[in-house]
């Protein structure tokens, strides 16, 4: 078969499997990176500092965990899945390698700024999104597989609400950094829909041998609109936009309503005895709560960041972590069954995001150890993914294949 100009850079870095397809390298410093970034968070949650980033270590934190661990999940996930949704070959060898050093730049420039311009650690920082979204548009594109181009706008708005918290810390705008983390958290989430309403159904279907529930045309509208429409009120508010609570959580609620009834369609009660499935499931399942409980934060019930940690730990960090356990195997030609330990890391991802959200809200007076908790048991469950899966995706497919 010819050797196509896309596979050429592949075929210089065979001999590193790391650099055969997006996965693997990120998925690797992803997990790696939060666990350092939640540690340094740890120690000055009770009173070390271990490090002067750049916008100080509340920023640090909010800003790394969505544009360092989160970005780089999602970019591993999407350069991977575009080459299935495309037939065309992803991004591999040296350019994926520039891509990985860009994001390592943006990370280590933030840790340890250097007394470097701010305007040059912005730009290394907020290129990676907009790189990964032209990949992207250029493949999809090419194939002409227009329902993947979703992906494209969402991964730039993203690149903007990375670029508007950058602005906030120049001009000490602590609003716009706030609504800018809000609006990422909700593009993360729609991400989370959009690729969870593909895969969870269908992965549950073939692994149980059920039937597959076929989408519902109009619940899927009404789903992913919603969903969407939050985000972009989000948009409107952090652009200074003057939307009212009532809009807002009127959409907040519909998007959670249309998700509950999405992901009833799923089977996923009958996914008990599989850790891979009903991580899945619960995970998906705290997409609701969080936006719950943002309407409740709307109507001053609850504090905002209640149901942003819902949305970021029981959502993002517990559905990333299965689907990096899931695609790992998958993609690596190994069988598709949960490690020893990976159900307990999926069980204290989710403990982590109760705690940290409903219950909380519930008892706010331990604020203290609940926050450490969740710490902890984030970085034990990324701590057993590595452990399991950090030599597999280090080699080569073991069926031979490239990939």
């Amino acid at each position: 078969m010819p050797t196509s100009p896309d596979s050429q850079p592949a075929a210089k870095f065979t001999h590193l499997p790391l650099l055969r397809l997006a996965f693997r390298p990120f998925f690797l410093i992803a997990a790696l990176f939060s666990i350092l970034s939640l540690l340094v968070w740890l120690a000055f949650w009770h009173g070390h500092i271990l490090l002067s980033p750049y916008g100080g270590l509340v920023f640090w934190h909010q800003h790394e965990m969505l544009f360092g661990f989160a970005a780089a999940v999602v970019a591993g996930f999407l350069l991977t899945a575009v080459r299935n949704w495309t037939g065309l070959a992803s991004l591999s060898g040296g350019p994926l390698l520039g891509l990985v050093v860009l994001w390592l730049g943006g990370r280590v420039l933030l840790a340890f700024p250097m007394g470097l311009p701010n305007w040059l650690l912005l730009v290394v920082d907020v290129a990676f999104l907009p790189v990964v979204a032209i990949v992207m548009a250029r493949l999809v594109i090419t194939a002409k597989r227009w329902r993947n181009l979703i992906f494209v706008p969402t991964l730039l708005l993203f690149a903007i609400a990375n670029l508007a918290m950058h602005v906030g810390v120049i001009n000490g705008d602590a609003v716009l950094i706030l609504q800018a983390a809000y609006l990422a958290v909700l593009l993360i989430t729609l991400v989370m829909v959009v690729v969870g309403g593909r895969v969870v159904a269908m992965f549950t279907a073939n692994r149980l041998g059920l039937i597959k529930a076929e989408p519902v045309f109009v619940l899927e509208v009404v789903t992913l609109a919603s969903t969407a429409g939050a985000a972009l009120l989000q948009l409107a508010i952090m652009l200074g936009a003057d939307v009212p609570n009532l809009l807002m959580g009127g959409v907040l609620l519909l998007a959670a309503l249309a998700n509950v009834v999405r992901m009833a369609r799923w089977g996923g009660v009958h996914s008990f005895r599989e850790p891979l499935l009903w991580g899945l499931h619960a995970s998906y399942a705290c997409i609701p709560l969080g936006l719950v409980l943002w309407v409740l934060a709307l109507m001053e019930q609850v504090r905002v960041d209640i149901a942003v940690h819902a949305l970021t730990i029981g959502g993002m960090g517990t559905i990333m972590l299965a689907m990096m356990a899931r695609v790992s195997l998958g993609h690596t030609a190994r069988p598709i069954r949960t490690l020893p330990g990976v159900g307990g890391a999926l069980g204290v991802m989710l403990i982590a995001a109760l705690i940290r959200s409903p219950v909380l809200a519930l008892f706010p007076q331990v604020t203290h150890w609940i926050y450490t908790l969740s710490i902890v048991f984030w970085c034990a469950a990324y701590a057993i993914f590595l452990v399991h899966y950090t030599w597999p995706l280090m080699q080569a497919r073991v069926d031979g294949q490239d990939g």
